[in-house]
């Protein structure tokens, strides 16, 4: 197990809510010792338990003003198909995550776009150019009232 204990639990709950504090404000939050909660931290990147830390941007001021998520169902159920797939996903900006999931359909995506025009251009000139894609249905984000990706 990569997780030695409540303590590293206590630290990645912490450190999931704010990457940025430093080390003596998460130390004193979990009750260690700034060098023991130093060396904790170190242990946990050392063990790939956590694999970076990152900033959370608003969207709404980076001009990302729709999301969407979107199934895909694909034509053929081959390796190759879906290697394919899986490369025009990595190299669309505007989709934030793919997951390969289990079901109806093959994918499951999160996609983020300007607006409107701009996701239809996505869904048309992408996605609609790969042969491998049979089927697509998509789900427009109107809200999220809880959303604790970071």
């Amino acid at each position: 197990m990569s997780i030695e204990d409540d303590t590293d639990r206590r630290i990645l709950r912490e450190l999931s809510r704010d990457g940025r504090q430093s080390n003596l404000a998460l130390a004193e939050r979990v009750g260690l010792s700034p060098s023991a909660c130093l060396r904790r931290v170190a242990a946990l990147e050392k063990r790939g338990v956590i694999k970076g830390y990152r900033a959370v941007l608003a969207a709404e001021k980076t001009g990302i003003g729709f999301t969407a998520y979107i199934t895909v169902g694909l034509n053929t159920h081959t390796k190759a198909s879906q290697e394919s797939f899986e490369r025009a996903m990595r190299a669309a900006p505007q989709v934030r995550e793919c997951h390969n999931i289990t079901g109806a359909v093959e994918y499951l995506m999160r996609v983020e776009v300007a607006d409107l025009p701009a996701y239809k251009a996505f869904h048309t000139d992408i996605l609609g150019a790969l042969p491998q894609v049979n089927t697509l249905q998509t789900f427009v984000v109107m809200g999220s009232p809880k959303d604790e990706r970071a």
